[in-house]
């Protein structure tokens, strides 16, 4: 290799360095972005009834702050009782749902095989997992993401963003040759399609989980009905593994009153996934979004290793962006074009 191209691999490796050193960074402009994708396609509806463009902006952000402060003025305050309440009974329907599994073997083996819970060995064992988990993860938050200043960083650019889009996405256009340019252009629209699909798939997505639990519990008079629809409709926004992870509470606070009533639970979080998935989702989609599971799991797998719990929130719609960039520059004008 010559001495220029030499140069010019030490520049991309300091360059590569920088990128993984900011990584977090990053990952908050990505999310600001997504943001100000989803209140720019209210932009663009509001100017088609000849609303001006200042107009237009005020008035989404008007309904954005009023949809967060009705938000949290109607669902924080019942929400946080009924979760500080989750968090003390969650202990105890671990018990229960160890004794009631301790009866199950004598019934089906005679014998006790395994010992669920002895003398409290369960509840303490875990409080061992938990309690070092839980402090991982809120140091990891308030480290990573910066808890409320960085929910607040994400909007301020988000507003910046929308509020002159052209000059932001004309210089990240720049950096690339002036022959890709237009080429670069189609690129970023057909990821802001994609991603404004993956974001109208996912909201209605959490709404019918949230409001399917939401029925089903209060149904079936599982306590805390409220706190746990919720936790299902926040979850979901996290594939494969958020909906396993949110059929957890539910069913051990209803191990409290009757084991019918956590199998019963069970059955009733496994029809809402499957309606979600194979009607719900597909249906919002309208095809313009294939996302296969496995591609879907690995994307999880890989930006959580990478990134953290921040990317493991937003591995969807890195996958998404990601896998239009592979398509488009990678197969379309690379390797289709390699003879």
């Amino acid at each position: 290799m010559k001495l220029g191209e030499w140069f010019g691999l030490l520049i991309l490796i300091i360059a590569l360095y920088i990128l993984w050193e900011i990584r977090y960074l990053l990952l908050l402009v990505f999310a600001a972005v997504l943001v100000a994708v989803a209140l720019d396609g209210v932009v663009n509806f509001l100017k088609r009834w000849r609303i001006s463009q200042g107009m237009a902006i005020g008035l989404t952000l008007f309904a954005l702050l009023a949809i967060i402060i009705m938000l949290f003025t109607l669902m924080v305050p019942p929400f946080s009782k009924e979760f500080e309440e989750l968090i003390k009974l969650f202990p105890k329907g671990f018990q229960a749902v160890a004794r009631w599994l301790e009866k199950l073997q004598l019934q089906i083996f005679g014998e006790t095989l395994f010992n669920f819970a002895t003398n409290g060995d369960l509840l303490r064992q875990l409080q061992a997992f938990a309690n070092p988990l839980l402090s991982r993860g809120i140091n990891f938050f308030f480290d990573t993401l910066g808890g409320v200043l960085s929910t607040l960083l994400i909007l301020v650019l988000a507003v910046m963003f929308l509020a002159d889009p052209a000059a932001y996405r004309q210089g990240f256009i720049r950096i690339f040759p002036s022959f890709y340019r237009n080429r670069v252009d189609t690129i970023l629209k057909r990821c802001e399609v994609n991603l404004r699909a993956w974001m109208l798939g996912t909201l209605t997505a959490m709404s019918v989980v949230g409001i399917l639990s939401f029925i089903g519990l209060s149904l079936l008079r599982v306590r805390l009905y409220y706190a746990h629809a919720l936790i299902a409709g926040l979850f979901n926004l996290i594939p494969n593994i958020g909906p396993t992870l949110s059929v957890i509470p539910p069913t051990v606070i209803a191990s409290l009153d009757a084991p019918w009533k956590a199998i019963a639970v069970v059955i009733l979080y496994f029809c809402i996934q499957q309606t979600d998935a194979y009607f719900v989702t597909p249906y919002v989609m309208s095809q313009h979004l294939e996302l296969p599971p496995a591609l879907t799991l690995m994307a999880q797998i890989f930006f959580t290793t990478f990134l953290g719990l921040p990317g493991l929130i937003l591995a969807l719609p890195l996958m998404v962006v990601s896998r239009v960039w592979i398509e488009e520059a990678l197969i379309k004008d690379i390797l289709d074009r390699w003879k």
